[in-house]
């Protein structure tokens, strides 16, 4: 079961199709990717009109909603596996107090996004409080609730089947669990929150050439 980034409805993709790109976690419902794909007008059917693509000076000018203090995060792969992206931004009070991104020529969502939060947790002190953001309810969910048992039963899952992207979990919780006054928060994707909007347009520079 996944739910859509742009309707916010669950939805299914069948397990054969899953199967043959393991990590994927799938953003949009087919009918919403139906309706961007039949549009007359090119801007709305893209994902610009979504967050995606703009840059560093259009987030700011077009965003003003969301918490103004955290860390937030985000990831992205074209095609999934595919080029992709990551980018992490810590702000205090509206200010942006660090930022990193990065790139892989291969890779998926799901790699982006644990990379992504790796690196926003290291920007805080072991002491901090500050929340850390992802859009990733898979990241959320690994990190508050089953990271702890996969490590009990020795980095393993009660079902059958390795934990994908094992190194980058272990080291995204090993960092969790040492900030322990940190909390991982999920935000909805491309909801107008201005610095969830500002860590995709990190994720997605090497799209643009930019930076």
């Amino acid at each position: 079961m996944f739910r859509c980034d742009e309707c916010g409805k669950e939805f299914h993709v069948r397990q054969d199709i899953l199967d043959r790109y393991p990590g994927w976690a799938p953003r949009q419902c087919l009918d919403c990717k139906n309706a961007a794909a039949s549009s007359d007008n090119p801007i709305r059917s893209s994902s610009v009109t979504r967050g995606r693509d703009l840059s560093i000076a259009e987030v700011l000018e077009r965003f003003t909603d969301g918490p103004q203090t955290g860390v937030f995060t985000d990831g992205a792969a074209e095609g999934n596996p595919g080029p992709g992206g990551w980018g992490a931004v810590y702000v205090l009070d509206g200010e942006v107090v660090a930022e990193e991104h990065g790139s892989e020529p291969h890779t998926t969502n799901n790699r982006m996004e644990l990379t992504a939060i790796i690196a926003g947790l290291k920007m805080l002190p072991t002491d901090s409080e500050a929340p850390v953001y992802t859009d990733s309810q898979l990241v959320v969910n690994i990190l508050t609730q089953w990271a702890a048992g996969w490590r009990s039963r020795g980095w393993t899952k009660k079902s059958t089947g390795p934990i994908k992207n094992l190194e980058l979990v272990k080291e995204a919780y090993a960092l969790a669990e040492a900030r322990p006054r940190v909390e991982i928060r999920w935000v909805k994707a491309h909801a107008g929150n201005r610095w969830n909007e500002y860590a995709d347009a990190l994720a997605t520079a090497y799209r643009r050439a930019e930076m």
